[in-house]
């Protein structure tokens, strides 16, 4: 994933929340990483997804920082707030309790990268329902998030080739 995105020119952000910076730690161990990895925000407080990624103050508070809207927010923001090309994001429920209303295990990851030339933003968002306890919950959430963004690298990829092949 990191090559892809070096061979590319392109960079990427992290946003988190129940990964509480494993998903940065994960990326930065890999040798190399700095070229391609600008930084990631833990906003693992509900106000700092607002105050340092942006995301919408009335949607937080009607729906709760455990949303796939807010995940998307989180990816997006935090990919303008460093300057990346791609950001990802994950927000969830690690337990050992519910959170705003939603069990255990609950996840959001998402993507969100380079506008296509159409003008549609480029981003997904992957709801999980994960069991086992907080540590199991919390490495799957990383792995998942890691995966959706080698996924959109692959199809960002297939779509500039098709775009640059006349469509075919």
């Amino acid at each position: 994933m990191l090559a892809l995105l070096t061979g590319r020119g392109q960079t990427l952000a992290v946003a988190e929340s129940l990964t509480g910076g494993l998903v940065a730690a994960e990326i930065a161990s890999v040798p190399g990483a700095s070229a391609a990895f600008r930084g990631s925000v833990t906003a693992y407080a509900t106000d700092l997804k607002q105050r340092l990624l942006g995301v919408d103050g009335t949607l937080l508070a009607e729906r709760g920082a455990v949303d796939p809207e807010v995940a998307r927010e989180m990816a997006e923001g935090v990919r303008t707030a460093l300057g990346a090309d791609w950001g990802i994001a994950t927000t969830g429920v690690a337990g050992p309790e519910p959170q705003d209303g939603r069990p255990v295990g609950t996840v959001y990851v998402a993507v969100a990268g380079p506008g296509r030339t159409n003008g549609s933003r480029h981003g997904k968002v992957v709801a999980l329902r994960l069991n086992g306890d907080r540590t199991e919950i919390r490495r799957e959430s990383v792995r998942s998030v890691l995966e959706l963004l080698a996924s959109e690298l692959v199809e960002n990829v297939r779509a500039q080739d098709t775009e640059q092949n006349g469509g075919t």
